[in-house]
């Protein structure tokens, strides 16, 4: 095993030469792509952009990517670490760069459903689905705060065996792929695509607050893993998306956008009953509440439900 060879060494660490980054060689077509969805909304007549809410979301994504420069020499030298005692050598291979899609999609999923089913999590990722417009620049809105902590998701990708260099060089392949899903000007795709991808109609799901759609279809790529643990949900035409959060924030300050959901934690911590209930506070569903005055998305969900199933009065 190659963990064993690499423990003699791991004094003398070096780090793994980087691969080109995918999202910067991308950059130029996302500013392309904004401008023609642009276009394409002003010749339908649709109201697709904001001017306040397209700039906090650019705001947001230039923060994200100064705040990602200033960790990325930390977290890449973490993987490298962990990369000494990997269980494996996968290399640089054709099957490796097909492997590492899959394994890295499978983590992304997991990672994505864990930010909406605990607040911790959720208070770094709640920037994303703050805007109440859902266009191209919506994919930009980016967390400033989950750069600190999300990447320790990934390490076991490192320890099984594939490269740093590899993983960080999907999860750039990942960034790029999602962009584009992030649109109501591409409706539906052959229904074969949209079995095994992740697509526009799909994220859209994913983005909305009617209660049919809340927590569903995680999919980074592949929604193939929705299905699979049974959180997908199809959009239904019958029932428009409607795009934020169950409470909307009502700005377009990115520092409010950024940091309002960790000073709510920090405003229920201070008045807590309890420290089970601090924990529950921080970690447990957002919405939670130790008296039930607040809606958790299973609650909102329930609720819809319940009123789906009650007969109709004549």
């Amino acid at each position: 095993m190659a963990g064993a060879a690499a423990r003699a060494g791991v004094c003398r660490m070096t780090l793994e030469p980087k691969l080109a980054d995918p999202v910067q060689l991308a950059i130029p077509a996302f500013i392309l792509l904004v401008l023609i969805e642009i276009g394409v909304a002003r010749l339908r007549g649709e109201a697709a952009y904001e001017i306040r809410d397209t700039a906090a979301s650019l705001a947001m994504g230039l923060g994200n990517l100064v705040i990602a420069l200033v960790l990325a020499a930390a977290t890449y030298i973490a993987a490298n670490r962990v990369y000494q005692y990997r269980l494996l050598d996968l290399g640089y291979t054709w099957w490796s760069f097909l492997l590492v899609l899959f394994a890295e999609d499978f983590t992304y999923y997991w990672f994505h459903r864990l930010s909406h089913r605990s607040r911790f999590w959720w208070a770094a990722h709640i920037n994303h689905h703050s805007s109440q417009h859902y266009n191209l620049s919506t994919a930009l809105r980016q967390t400033w705060t989950g750069g600190l902590f999300q990447w320790v998701l990934w390490l076991p990708l490192a320890l099984a065996g594939f490269p740093p260099a590899l993983i960080v060089f999907q999860k750039g392949v990942s960034l790029v792929y999602q962009f584009w899903i992030h649109t109501e000007t591409i409706r539906r795709l052959p229904w074969w695509f949209e079995a095994v991808m992740n697509t526009p109609s799909h994220h859209r799901v994913h983005h909305a607050t009617n209660p049919r759609y809340l927590d569903r279809n995680y999919a980074g790529v592949l929604i193939v893993w929705d299905r699979l643990f049974g959180s997908f949900v199809a959009e239904d035409e019958r029932e428009p998306c409607r795009y934020g959060i169950v409470k909307n924030i009502g700005t377009f300050n990115p520092l409010r956008i950024a940091f309002h959901e960790w000073v709510a934690i920090g405003q229920d911590l201070a008045q807590a009953p309890s420290w089970r209930a601090q924990l529950a506070y921080a970690f447990g569903l957002p919405g939670w509440s130790p008296d039930g005055s607040r809606q958790t998305t299973d609650a909102i969900r329930a609720a819809w439900r319940a009123r789906c199933d009650a007969p109709t009065k004549r």
